[in-house]
């Protein structure tokens, strides 16, 4: 049997699923293009790199941060498919 959904609530939030970091940190000199190594879930490292990169290079001092993050969209209550992902985490747990 197939269905159409024309509204539904759903709701967004962070993904927190095993493994899932909270964040990925990088950096990049705009001066010369050297990468900081990616981290998970910590920007001390890489804010120490860039540091030490302007110490090594005294005119190398603007940066491109990024952070990337990860989402996870679930069904709110009512909404058709929450029954159907509480039945399969039921079937999962068993």
């Amino acid at each position: 049997m197939r269905a159409l959904i024309k509204a539904a609530e759903w709701t967004l939030g962070a993904e927190t699923g095993e493994g899932a970091p909270s964040g990925i940190y990088s950096a990049e000199c705009i001066t010369c293009g050297a990468q900081a190594q990616p981290t998970d879930n910590e920007r001390l490292p890489v804010e120490v790199w860039a540091l030490k990169h302007t110490g090594l290079n005294p005119t190398h001092r603007q940066f491109k941060a990024t952070a990337e993050t990860f989402w996870r969209v679930t069904p709110a209550d009512g909404n058709p498919y929450a029954e159907q992902d509480n039945a399969q985490g039921a079937i999962q747990g068993a």
